[in-house]
């Protein structure tokens, strides 16, 4: 398995105690598992079973959160700009991300020919976003929790990348089949908790939770351990979900890419953070709308604007 970690913060022993958690939680080899959820978690139908890379992995599914839909889609199409008096976000009283992680996992021996450059494409968009050229993710500043703290920037939210080529990716992976990979990658980078977001990064020509099939270009949901995003290969999906929207073929992996993720922060254990009162989040309210480039360190990237209540409407910058 190829590893190219760019941990900014892990240490030794947080790796360890991170570790630890994970066994405690019964997500690593050996453990033990059961169908019983704790109480106030998922119910029992929403836990799953799932055998993956030599163990039994507990999972949680929530639904599917913050859906991106295609372009064309029904009901969501183009739709003009959201009236400000259509009501803000809401906070719902659960965790909001303070200093978010980003972990890519590029899932499947399939990326080992990537003649596309998606991984360096993605690789360098979150290796720019968090750092101080970055007045786009800042927008989600201003949704706090009930710490008083909302997700705050002091440098690349990149916390590392990883091929996970033990195997080809599955062609049509289930839900829990997803949210099983998170922690597998969540495992391998030795993280938990609702900072960390895990971007399972499905190869081309596989179809995850029916993609491309279904609708919809990404979207995210909390595993029971780690805020993960179900990223399909879009380009797959050609214009449906962004290729050529700005700039080049790969702008629909930066536009979807940047929804999920600045809804990840937000709204990490779907839906106890910020969502408006029509159960949508603050990329949601923005979706396909007045897409543009912002500029990073690391390149020039596609990207939608996210709702902001402090301007009543979609902001591409803070």
């Amino acid at each position: 398995m190829r590893d190219s970690r760019e941990h900014r913060t892990t240490s030794r022993l947080r790796r360890t105690a991170a570790v630890a958690a994970l066994a405690a939680a019964g997500l690593v080899a050996g453990a033990t598992t059961s169908t019983a959820a704790p109480t106030g978690a998922a119910t029992p139908s929403d836990v799953h079973l799932v055998r993956t890379h030599g163990q039994v992995m507990r999972v949680e599914t929530h639904g599917r959160h913050g859906v991106i839909p295609m372009k064309g889609a029904k009901g969501n199409a183009f739709r003009s700009a959201r009236p400000a008096d259509a009501g803000n976000l809401a906070y719902g009283g659960g965790p909001v991300e303070h200093q978010p992680t980003v972990y890519l996992v590029f899932w499947g021996n399939q990326w080992d020919s990537d003649s596309n450059g998606v991984q360096q494409y993605q690789t360098n968009l979150f290796s720019g976003l968090g750092t101080g050229q970055d007045t786009w993710s800042t927008v989600t500043s201003q949704y706090t929790d009930n710490t008083g703290s909302g997700p705050s920037f002091n440098g690349a939210v990149l916390g590392g990348t990883w091929v996970d080529d033990s195997a080809a990716a599955p062609g049509s992976a289930a839900q829990s089949d997803i949210a099983a990979e998170a922690n597998v990658g969540a495992q391998h980078f030795g993280v938990s908790g609702p900072d960390v977001q895990i971007v399972v990064m499905s190869p081309s020509g596989t179809s995850p939770d029916g993609f491309p099939n279904s609708g919809f270009c990404a979207w995210h949901d909390w595993n029971g351990n780690v805020s993960y995003t179900n990223m399909p290969y879009v380009l797959d999906a050609g214009s449906s979900c962004g290729a050529g929207s700005v700039s080049n073929q790969l702008d629909g992996f930066s536009i979807v890419g940047g929804h999920e993720y600045a809804e990840s922060m937000t709204d990490p254990e779907p839906s106890s953070g910020w969502v408006a009162s029509d159960g949508e989040e603050d990329g949601d309210l923005c979706a396909w709308q007045n897409l543009g480039d912002i500029s990073l360190p690391t390149g020039s990237f596609a990207m939608q604007p996210t709702w902001s209540n402090s301007a009543g409407g979609c902001a591409m910058s803070s």
